[in-house]
């Protein structure tokens, strides 16, 4: 029989057949938590495409990318090469490489636009607001935004599964070694990888529907998914960059945390992870949905009065 502690804690001499079924038990644990390297990124792209269906294509190509790396990474634990994560803290250079990938897709979106964000001036004095904005039709200004790129979430899934936490100790250091050979142990990553996906093609299809609480037009929330995703790409890879930086400087950083009891990794703790799940997801992507409500909000015109 399997429970929780045999899936966080794999003991040796399991079989193949178990094996798979623990990595991809621990895929969905793995997509259901917050994560750093999943949620913000997964949010950006699904709030971006404005739909249930959008959403969940966000989370399949994002975690499509995730699961080849992951692929990748059990191997290496198969062969022995993933031990450089044993010697060298690397979090601090994922999450700069992370968040320069969000920065440029961010800037992209936001180039030429009416989108206004703070650090505007820091970075090359580019104004992204004007007051002819204010005054354009809804579909004028709905098409300024330009659509999410969902393919770079790809790029980004590739790219952020380098991170290591502690479902990855599990599937590299404990899972893919117990395989007979090296492509059973690629495997292993593949089902980590599905499950994750599974999970986050659920996510993606919630965060894609959290414009639907208020009342708004299509081009209403096509505006808005836009503009989140665009802000919070652009704000949310500053904020990884920087924290990364500082994880590099102060490898100390890393290693602070405050201990929930929770068996579960990314439920285990709080600490710089939960610090940027919280900050990309809550304060910068929910900032920025706020803000393009409130912009839409004062375009609208104003009522009629009845009998005019």
């Amino acid at each position: 029989m399997i429970d929780l502690n045999t899936i966080l804690n794999p003991p040796e001499g399991l079989s193949v057949y178990f094996i798979l079924l623990i990595a991809i038990i621990l895929g969905l644990l793995h997509g259901a938590t917050p994560d750093e390297h999943t949620w913000p990124i997964t949010f950006s792209y699904s709030i971006g495409s404005y739909s249930t269906r959008g959403g969940m294509k966000s989370g399949f190509v994002f975690s499509a990318g995730f699961t080849i790396q992951r692929a990748i990474l059990t191997t290496l634990g198969f062969l022995g090469l993933a031990l450089i994560y044993k010697k060298y803290n690397l979090d601090g250079y994922i999450y700069v490489l992370v968040g320069f990938v969000m920065f440029i897709v961010g800037y992209y979106l936001l180039k030429g636009t009416d989108l206004h964000v703070p650090l505007d001036k820091l970075f090359g004095g580019h104004v992204h607001h004007t007051s002819k904005a204010e005054r354009l039709p809804m579909q004028e200004v709905e098409s300024s935004v330009k659509p999410v790129p969902v393919g770079m979430a790809f790029v980004h899934g590739f790219v952020a599964g380098w991170g290591f936490g502690g479902f990855s100790t599990i599937i590299t250091f404990i899972l893919a070694p117990q395989m007979p050979n090296v492509y059973y142990a690629a495997l292993v990553g593949a089902f980590f990888g599905l499950g994750t996906m599974f999970m986050q093609i659920i996510i993606g299809a919630i965060f894609a529907n959290i414009m639907r609480v208020k009342k708004l037009t299509n081009n209403e929330i096509k505006y808005i998914g836009r503009s989140t995703a665009a802000r919070t790409l652009y704000l949310g890879g500053i904020a990884f960059g920087l924290i990364g930086l500082g994880v590099i400087a102060f490898p100390f950083l890393d290693t602070l945390a405050i201990s929930t009891g929770n068996p579960v990794p990314n439920l285990n703790s709080i600490g710089i992870e939960t610090v940027l799940v919280i900050l990309v997801v809550g304060v910068i992507g929910l900032g920025s949905f706020y803000k393009g409500y409130k912009e839409i909000v004062k375009r609208r015109p104003d009522p009629v009065p009845d009998g005019k």
